[in-house]
């Protein structure tokens, strides 16, 4: 039902036939601000539905949904029916809509005044930021040649990758070089950064969906820029362990807010629990040259010398050791445990492995020297991995327990040949830990085109 508040129309003034669109009540402020506003239907009729609406049995729909309204509180039917039939009132009648606008160009006050406001008009992620001065964003400007006026891109809430349908919800805005580097300055950022935020921040995509899914963004950076401008892709990679790494993550989510009207709870935030990666976003440096295969970015089409960010959208990401296909013993088959993993996950984003180099040069020994064997073998329906799998363990690394009944293959199988698959390495060499998640690869991006 929430697909209603992207698609209303009025349909009485322009068919002639009475609507009344039914809506889940979390919804109530998200429609009543916004959506009904900006559609030039301030005063629309709405039947508001307690939520959620699936996984209940019929008596518990019939006791929680149909019954009762949790806004008006009136009978379902009866507010349904009066929505209907009554007449408009004048107020009713009424049309216009809002304009949205990201703000004055600059503000003249005290610094602690300044962070107040920018929390109070939530302009941050509620932690403070640096001031974006106009010596400060100038100074951010000289880590790029493009022209300040330039505009990058636009977004909005909720913007749907390439191949993807594009549910137009809310109103893109645009945004130019200048408003990148002044949220480049809010977070804290470095000139060098600048070219990475800029090339992200060109597809338009934002950081964090509407969706009341709690969806996260992440991002994947390959090339000689990883050096160049200090992100971290050894121990502690996935961590806040490197300017770099913690600063372009939030850059991009202040950008998000501030250039894309989006994160606003009740109206272009929706998660239902949050995702606490929605902080800095996922943010992943290639240890390329610890990696036994081919990096990312090659993998995807590019040479090993360019730079190359990719955008990534999911759940997020866990430990392995949180599976129960990853069990540690004397001797591991971590190919198998992977592959029972990769089966094991979700459908809407397909799966992601962040791989530490230990646990990737494992792999490899065990049968998988190219990246492309290994992850045809994974997409694959069942079958051994190429490497002698431990002793006391099945083919697809589980113990002989747990192995699937006899002419069952795993459910991923058929489902992953075409679904995201991203093996990525990063990480230190002391221990053999790994991560996965449900998160897919979509769109990859030149960094030097934004030099």
């Amino acid at each position: 039902m929430a697909g209603v508040v992207g698609h209303c129309i009025n349909i009485e003034s322009e068919f002639g036939i009475p609507t009344v669109p039914l809506i889940v009540s979390e919804f109530f402020e998200q429609v009543k601000t916004h959506h009904t506003v900006q559609k030039g239907m301030p005063c629309l009729r709405v039947t508001y539905l307690i939520t959620p609406v699936w996984g209940k049995t019929a008596e518990q729909i019939s006791k929680d949904i149909v019954r009762k309204s949790p806004v008006s509180g009136k009978m379902i039917m009866q507010e349904i029916v009066e929505n209907l039939t009554r007449p408009l009132s004048n107020e009713e009648k009424k049309t216009g809509s809002i304009e949205q606008s990201a703000g004055p160009g600059s503000y003249t006050d005290t610094p602690d005044n300044l962070q107040r406001m920018f929390m109070e008009k939530r302009m941050t992620d509620y932690m403070p930021i640096i001031l974006p001065t106009e010596e400060r964003v100038a100074d951010m400007l000289k880590g790029t040649s493009h022209s300040p006026d330039e505009v990058v891109g636009k977004m909005a809430a909720h913007t749907a990758m390439p191949g993807e349908q594009n549910v137009e919800v809310f109103e893109h805005w645009s945004y130019t070089v200048k408003t990148v580097a002044i949220n480049a300055v809010m977070a804290g950022a470095k000139p060098e950064y600048l070219p990475v935020i800029l090339a992200v921040a060109s597809t338009g995509k934002e950081s964090m969906s509407v969706s009341d899914n709690s969806f996260t963004g992440g991002l994947i950076i390959n090339g000689p820029i990883r050096k160049e401008i200090g992100l971290n892709y050894g121990i502690g990679a996935l961590g806040p362990f490197s300017q770099a790494n913690s600063t372009i993550g939030r850059a991009w989510g202040l950008l998000s807010i501030n250039a894309g009207n989006c994160g606003r709870v009740g109206t272009t935030y929706m998660g239902v629990i949050g995702n606490p990666m929605n902080w800095n976003s996922v943010i992943i440096a290639e240890n390329e040259e610890a990696s036994p295969w081919k990096p990312f970015h090659v993998q995807r089409g590019f040479k090993p010398t360019d730079n190359v960010v990719t955008l990534c959208e999911g759940w997020g990401i866990l430990s392995a050791a949180n599976s129960r296909h990853s069990v540690w013993q004397r001797e591991m088959n971590f190919s198998g445990a992977l592959k029972n993993i990769v089966n094991d996950q979700g459908r809407l984003f397909g799966a992601m492995a962040v791989l530490s180099p230990p646990v990737a040069n494992y792999i490899k020994e065990e049968g998988f020297d190219t990246i492309e064997k290994l992850i045809q073998w994974l997409q694959s329906a069942g079958g051994p991995p190429l490497g002698k799998p431990p002793a006391g363990k099945s083919p697809e690394g589980k113990s002989p327990a747990q192995k699937p009944p006899a002419g069952k293959q795993p459910a991923g199988g058929a489902f992953f040949g075409g679904m995201p698959l991203a093996i990525v390495v990063a990480g230190g060499a002391n221990n053999n830990y790994w991560s996965y998640g449900g998160m897919a690869a979509r769109q990859s991006v030149l960094i030097d085109a934004w030099r």
